[in-house]
């Protein structure tokens, strides 16, 4: 489908329906790529989602400005799914270079607020603390005070004014009327758009067509049930057309919406299965780890225990696990 503008001069630039660009955002860590979405408008063009701020992504993003395949239109809204470095990292880099307003829900651009202005001198003790109350080994302690607070490193400073989007807003992008509706677990008002007119689904993070999105408990909230808020926020996903075509932020688009959902919950009950069979005896969150996934590189522990800790909050909150201390660690074994 074309649009009448122009052949996209760079490879990381595509046209994916009619007003409607991929750009293809490299990432220095796993999943390797994001995709950021480009909507046309009456005062020209809706950019979602940004990569993070760094030399390789402001460059990238100049191309991509410039490209012919923009018409030469300007970009008149930022939009941020959420709050995490590959979807605003580069984000206040381009309001700056556009002029344009960033538009986010009110949590998601409150934790990126807040990330931005914590005091590493207070937050990696209480990082070291949390992983060593989860089991974590000496040799990953000792990175995680090494490496410091990683969101700075790849979030560049965001104005002080957003512009709020909510659940049940109506957008008006490529031409057509786009729903917001809100997904929760991977972050915790996480923007996803669906167009009935066009049969279109923005998906954000919230359904992948290979991968489940992380799903993670973190330091600042230990108790907290994100596997349930995930799982839950899917339904409303399960009420929208099985023929959808789903726009992931990575991955290729895809069709298949309620398998994919079907196939999300069926990978998380196999997980909370593994971990009842498991805690007949009381575990620790990193000894866990063994049977959720395959061995991990000492720099992607955290994203393991966090996982973990989500699956076992979920088991607790369900009742059907216990949770204590033993050792000054966490241990968590069935009733």
């Amino acid at each position: 489908m074309t649009t009448g503008l122009h052949e996209a001069v760079s490879d990381d630039l595509r046209e994916v329906a009619p007003g409607l660009l991929r750009v293809r955002v490299p990432l220095p860590f796993p999943p390797s790529e994001v995709n950021a979405w480009l909507l046309s408008g009456s005062d020209g063009w809706t950019l979602i989602d940004s990569g993070i701020d760094d030399a390789p992504t402001r460059a990238l993003f100049a191309r991509v400005l410039a490209d012919p395949l923009l018409g030469g239109r300007p970009v008149a809204r930022l939009l941020g799914t959420h709050f995490h470095p590959d979807h605003v990292g580069l984000a206040g880099w381009l309001h700056a270079r556009t002029g344009a307003d960033i538009h986010m829900s009110r949590l998601e651009w409150m934790q990126a607020r807040l990330l931005l202005n914590e005091d590493p001198v207070e937050v990696i003790p209480q990082l070291v603390a949390h992983n060593r109350l989860c089991g974590a080994p000496e040799p990953f302690l000792d990175l995680v005070e090494r490496r410091g607070m990683l969101y700075p490193k790849w979030v560049g400073p965001l104005p002080r004014r957003y512009m709020r989007v909510k659940e049940g807003d109506e957008l008006t992008l490529a031409g057509s009327a786009w729903r917001v509706m809100i997904g929760e677990g991977h972050a915790p008002e996480m923007i996803c758009l669906y167009c009935a007119e066009r049969d279109l689904l923005i998906a954000a993070d919230q359904i992948l067509a290979r991968i489940s999105p992380h799903i993670g408990t973190h330091p600042s909230d230990p108790c907290a049930d994100p596997l349930g808020a995930f799982l839950g926020s899917l339904l409303q996903f399960e009420a929208l057309p099985e023929g959808a075509l789903v726009l992931p932020s990575h991955g290729d688009p895809f069709y298949g919406l309620h398998g994919r959902i079907a196939a999300l919950k069926a990978h998380h009950d196999e997980r909370l299965e593994r971990l009842m069979d498991f805690c007949i005896e009381p575990r620790t969150v990193m000894e866990t780890l063994e049977v959720l996934f395959r061995p991990l590189p000492l720099d992607q522990t955290g994203f393991g225990l966090s996982e973990a800790l989500a699956h076992l909050r979920h088991l607790v909150v369900r009742g059907e696990l216990g949770h204590g201390m033993d050792a000054q660690r966490w241990v968590f074994a069935r009733r």
